[in-house]
């Protein structure tokens, strides 16, 4: 079953009076990327979230949002004074520079104002509680996770659907050339016969049929595309089994369609003909899109 890199999973949990909720949004890469955004005093649990996301996420960049509601209260509430008359030191100083002042000159300040501002009120439980909240938050980052890959394993069904239609269309443009292949070295030897005969009226000479056997021989031998053909097949069937059986084929496959394509352009070289020509364009423009849907493979 393939997975497609791209996808957005969100989970959240209700426990101990505290809202925990995950949310992972991931996109393609060639390598495993994680940027986890923690809330404040979070930060030493990052190494262990990766860990729980790369067991589940070979490749891809993804961005991990946690946040913490928490139901505060008063006896678990700590104000940080410090950071609180800093606060009021420097709304005091612009307050009085704006001139916001009452009667007896005194800048008018909220609490509500103070309070609300980023480190005023503080939770005495936290710091302890970071352990105990640990299964907690694994759990929802596991949960999360799960919801990621099931969109990732509905659009890498379709991915896969994509890639083997595309198969299809190259299996049967290579069946056109290896009907054509044995009618090369006649077509070549045709015009061959036909150019010869053409000097040889024009100039009242004879041919020795050896040369001729000969030089059509050469050219048999060296437009023989039998081998590209078996080996380009035998690439199709490894694709098409790894999209069918294997869970994370990304890299293989895109090392596979520059064996298919190395094979395809060798086939036209040697080939030299009009008719396999179009059927290789035919399977080049094949490639092309294999290439652009497995850039998204997990």
């Amino acid at each position: 079953m393939l997975l497609s890199m791209t996808g957005f999973g969100e989970a959240q949990q209700q426990a101990g009076g505290e809202m925990t909720r995950v949310e992972i949004r991931a996109v393609n890469n060639r390598h495993f990327k994680l940027i986890s955004r923690l809330p404040e005093g979070y930060n030493s649990l990052e190494g262990d979230i990766e860990a729980v996301v790369r067991d589940q996420v070979r490749r891809g960049s993804l961005q991990l949002t946690l946040t913490v509601t928490r139901d505060l209260s008063p006896e678990n509430c700590l104000l940080n004074e410090a950071i609180i008359l800093g606060y009021y030191q420097q709304l005091q100083r612009l307050a009085k520079q704006c001139k916001p002042c009452d009667q007896a000159g005194v800048p008018h300040l909220e609490w509500g104002t103070l309070l609300n501002l980023p480190g005023a009120v503080g939770d005495t439980q936290r710091s302890k509680d970071l352990e105990q909240e640990w299964p907690v938050i694994q759990q929802v980052v596991r949960d999360c996770i799960g919801q990621l890959n099931t969109m990732r394993a509905r659009e890498g069904a379709a991915l896969a659907a994509d890639l083997m239609s595309n198969l299809q269309v190259m299996s049967r443009e290579l069946q056109q050339i290896e009907g054509r292949a044995p009618e090369i070295v006649r077509a070549y030897e045709t015009r061959l016969l036909d150019r010869i005969n053409q000097l040889l009226s024009e100039h009242k000479v004879q041919a020795d049929p050896t040369l001729i056997v000969r030089e059509v021989g050469v050219f048999a031998e060296r437009s023989d595309i039998s081998e590209e053909i078996v080996r380009l097949r035998s690439h199709l069937q490894q694709f098409e089994n790894m999209v069918q059986h294997e869970t994370a084929p990304g890299r293989k496959l895109d090392f596979m369609i520059q064996e298919m394509l190395r094979e395809t352009n060798t086939i036209g070289s040697k080939a030299n003909d009009a008719q396999v020509a179009r059927h290789v364009v035919e399977i080049k423009t094949a490639i092309e899109r294999l290439r652009e849907m497995v850039q998204n493979v997990e």
